[in-house]
């Protein structure tokens, strides 16, 4: 025994040795700084996954150690606007293999589907009904969604209560993408009998978003499902009761997924093109998942609420163009009406500028089948390397978005009379302003979640006056001074990176605006 444990420990430290040796003097991205913790293991990643922080962390480590970091022992996180366009915008770019740790039941989809014609063939077909066009005819269904959201805000103002955003927003996003996604009424905002389905689609980010930022760690999803198996067979249940349903009407019976992939010829071209009936029902199980007209826009939604509340300036141009713009509250729909609020754009662009809804890192990586060599903002990428971007890091670099922790959507309007170099800075900054991404893997949500921002902002300003509720309540979401990790600033929505951002608050109070709330009253009876 005395002979066999210095030999033991001496191959012990000859292993470590090796395998430290084989991260950062051996491995060809060693000429990148970051954390040595990050250059040794996903671990690094995979922590501030759990923590809910890769967003700040990444911010911060380029603080540190320049726009080009190593975040793991096999990928560069840029922050650059060259790179977002060597990566994004590059052709010879695939997803990373890493999204497969995403998948549903292991299909593939429109979301997770790597092969890029295998990719085109589903976001054609899931695209037709979260198109522009298909939202002008969905339009009816949001707003009778949206309207059962600001009676509910009435029945808090009557009640004098303080109303949690996120919960609020939350139902209100998946009773429209449940109408989208399976031509159903889930009824989140008003009763609680289907609220497990945010919870559960809420539950399955943390366990996805670090099996992206830490692969190993996807051997324990076997495990972890058997021991939530009665809450998922639950949610199948569901899932299944709403598929049967909506089989069992005609094609055309809802203004949904299925009526668009099924109407008519295009179920036989889906069918011809490699999308299967069943596979269907899995694009729209993520479209209500991971769709950004789904936890996304509640994010994002919750986000101009939080800033309007801390920003009476604003607040008050924004009521202004809203109260002058139309003179009822049913005017507020889709059209030239809505497009000329410039101001609310802005306000929206900036909310999502300053907490994007999907924060963190978008991983890609060079396409096996490709020849062309790979470089990013002028690096030649070693083959294997995972790159992306940070987008909450890009949206915040100061040389992109002047005083970038100040809220201030003027920066997004063009003034009477601007300097050429004014009008680049803006260019530049409209190029830098990623949080839907780019490429033929950007989000193809992008018109659900503006028209669905759009309508509840504008509605809602017409309707009502708020502001933030009283005492600590009212600073439910806000950064804390003095804390550290980047979570130090009052006046920042506070995001939980896990893939699709999580938060809380703000609680804000509402008040009805002299007798316009008898509209909404007529919507109950």
């Amino acid at each position: 025994m005395d002979i066999i444990f210095p030999y033991a420990t001496s191959i012990a430290i000859t292993l470590v040795l090796l395998f430290v040796s084989s991260r950062l003097v051996f491995n060809p991205l060693k000429g990148y700084p970051g954390p040595l913790l990050a250059r040794l293991t996903n671990g690094y990643a995979g922590w501030h996954s759990i923590k809910g922080d890769v967003h700040l962390i990444t911010y911060l480590d380029h603080l540190k150690y320049g726009p080009v970091v190593r975040q793991a022992p096999n990928r560069l996180v840029f922050n650059t606007l060259t790179a977002v366009q060597d990566i994004y915008l590059n052709p010879h770019v695939v997803k990373a293999r890493i999204y497969a740790n995403a998948r549903f039941r292991s299909a593939p989809s429109v979301f997770t589907a790597l092969d890029r014609a295998d990719h085109r063939r589903r976001r054609r077909v899931v695209g037709q009904a979260i198109s522009e066009r298909s939202m002008r005819e969905f339009e009816p269904s949001m707003i009778s969604q949206i309207d059962i959201f600001l009676l509910q805000l009435l029945r808090c103002s009557q009640r004098g209560e303080a109303v949690e955003m996120t919960s609020r927003c939350k139902w209100l996003a998946m009773d429209v993408i449940g109408l989208l996604a399976f031509g159903a009424a889930w009824k989140t905002q008003t009763e609680d009998t289907l609220r497990l389905l945010p919870r559960a689609f809420a539950a399955l980010n943390p366990r996805v978003y670090l099996f992206m930022n830490w692969p190993k760690t996807h051997k324990i999803d076997p495990g972890v499902q058997w021991l939530v198996r009665e809450r998922i067979e639950k949610f199948r249940r569901i899932l299944a009761g709403m598929i049967a349903d909506r089989m069992a009407l005609p094609r055309d019976a809802r203004h949904d997924l299925f009526s668009f992939v099924a109407n008519d010829e295009r179920i036989d071209q889906a069918q011809q093109e490699g999308i299967r009936k069943s596979e269907i029902w899995g694009e729209a199980v993520l479209t209500s998942h991971l769709h950004k007209g789904g936890t996304t826009t509640a994010t994002a939604i919750c986000t101009v609420f939080y800033y309007l509340s801390r920003n009476p300036a604003v607040y008050a141009q924004l009521a202004l163009e809203v109260r002058t713009t139309f003179s009822s509250g049913s005017e507020i729909r889709h059209g030239q009406q809505l497009t000329s609020c410039k101001y609310l754009r802005a306000v929206i662009d900036e909310s999502m500028r300053m907490s994007p809804p999907t924060p963190g890192v978008m991983w890609r990586e060079k396409d096996p089948l490709s020849t062309e060599p790979l470089v990013v903002d002028g690096h030649v990428i070693p083959p294997g390397t995972f790159v992306g971007v940070g987008l909450y890091s890009l949206m915040h670099n100061a040389e992109y978005f002047p005083e970038p922790f100040v809220f201030r959507p003027e920066r997004w309007l063009e003034a009477d009379a601007e300097a050429p170099q004014e009008k680049e800075a803006r260019a530049t900054m409209r190029r830098a302003f990623v949080p839907f991404i780019l490429g033929d893997r950007a989000c193809a949500g992008k018109a659900v979640a503006y028209l669905e921002i759009s309508l509840t902002v504008a509605k809602t300003m017409w309707y009502f006056d708020f502001l933030k509720a009283s005492g600590d309540a009212g600073e439910l979401g806000s950064g804390r001074k003095g804390a550290t990790g980047g979570r130090g600033r009052p006046d920042e929505y506070q995001l939980y990176d896990r893939f699709m951002a999580e938060h809380e608050g703000p609680n804000l109070m509402f008040w009805p605006r002299e007798n316009y709330w008898e509209e909404l009253d007529l919507l109950a009876t």
